[in-house]
């Protein structure tokens, strides 16, 4: 299925529309949301319980028209619990494969960092691969697969630290923060009677939503554009504020963030714009600011953006 650049630039913003009527929130949030549904990368999202990550996440699911499931991640949750287990079936008299919740299109996985280790590591085939090994069989997920995960702050009682190669597979990472006092009072307002994510009217389906990511795959990007994306993704490796820099695969999710933002900006070529503001939640999770840095109380965030200011911006494309 083919898809015209702007019907997909409608659609995604019509989507963006449909989600904003059930999420309060800054739209950017939601902006980021798309870029990782568009753009073929996994989201992370860091927050305090209740600033609605799962409105977001189940708003975008429903408005995409993606298979949705939830995954409340707790430390007693077994691999099998996620992907799924063969039992037997006595009218077959063998056994049968009972699919878990991974294979859904749309997967939330909630308070990822309260899973032990061992369950967490279930997550790494599906999120680079595409697909999920049990007992010995590769069972491929659905088409599209699109994983939003949330986790508590570090400081939280019963969190396990992601482990850096977890962190490198998620695209983007960012935060939703508290309300502001007008979005506060939209949120109680819409909250009187019913839950308004419910109500979100679906704007398309897996099919297109594929059609969109080959779409945003094919978006072009000029040598010097990706010249300046190369050298930011490797100044995080010398930088003296880090102690572990950005890797390959870094750079192969901000050029898919930037084309993915393209796309949703309708055209059909990725400009420096992009690659700056999306630098910050593609590089800034995946980087491990060095001793000094952290006790003189400095962000990776705040890293990413001195980065930015050190590297010259081309001005043709």
């Amino acid at each position: 299925m083919n898809i015209a650049l702007s019907e997909a630039s409608r659609i995604v913003h019509e989507i963006e529309d449909a989600v904003l009527a059930a999420f309060v929130g800054d739209r950017t949030v939601v902006q980021l949301a798309l870029f990782g549904l568009v753009g073929d990368l996994h989201v992370l999202i860091e927050d305090i319980p209740g600033l609605g990550k799962t409105t977001l996440a189940l708003a975008l699911a429903r408005a995409a028209g993606l298979s949705f499931s939830r995954i409340q991640c707790t430390p007693d949750l077994l691999p099998a619990d996620v992907l799924g287990l063969s039992v037997w079936d006595n009218n077959q008299r063998s056994f049968v494969f009972k699919a878990g919740p991974m294979l859904a299109h749309f997967v939330l996985a909630d308070e990822l960092n309260r899973a032990s280790p061992r369950t967490q590591s279930a997550f790494l085939e599906a999120m680079q691969e595409g697909n999920i090994s049990v007992d010995g069989n590769t069972i491929p997920l659905p088409e599209p697969f699109f994983m939003v995960a949330s986790q508590n702050p570090h400081n939280f009682v019963g969190t396990f630290p992601l482990p850096e190669a977890e962190l490198d597979r998620f695209g983007l990472s960012f935060s939703i923060g508290y309300p502001s006092i007008e979005h506060e009072k939209t949120i109680l307002k819409r909250n009187e009677a019913a839950k308004p994510v419910l109500a979100v009217r679906t704007v398309t389906e897996a099919e297109t939503i594929g059609s969109i990511r080959n779409l945003a795959a094919s978006i072009h990007i000029s040598d010097p554009v990706r010249q300046y994306l190369m050298e930011l993704v490797r100044s995080t490796r010398t930088a003296a504020e880090i102690k572990l820099g950005a890797s390959p695969r870094a750079g192969i999710y901000l050029q898919r963030a930037a084309k993915a933002r393209a796309l949703y900006e309708g055209r059909s070529f990725v400009l420096p714009e992009d690659v700056e503001a999306l630098a910050k939640p593609v590089l800034a999770h995946r980087l491990v600011l060095a001793s000094q840095s952290r006790m003189a109380g400095k962000q990776a965030g705040a890293v990413v953006a001195e980065l930015l200011s050190r590297i010259h911006k081309p001005t043709g494309l």
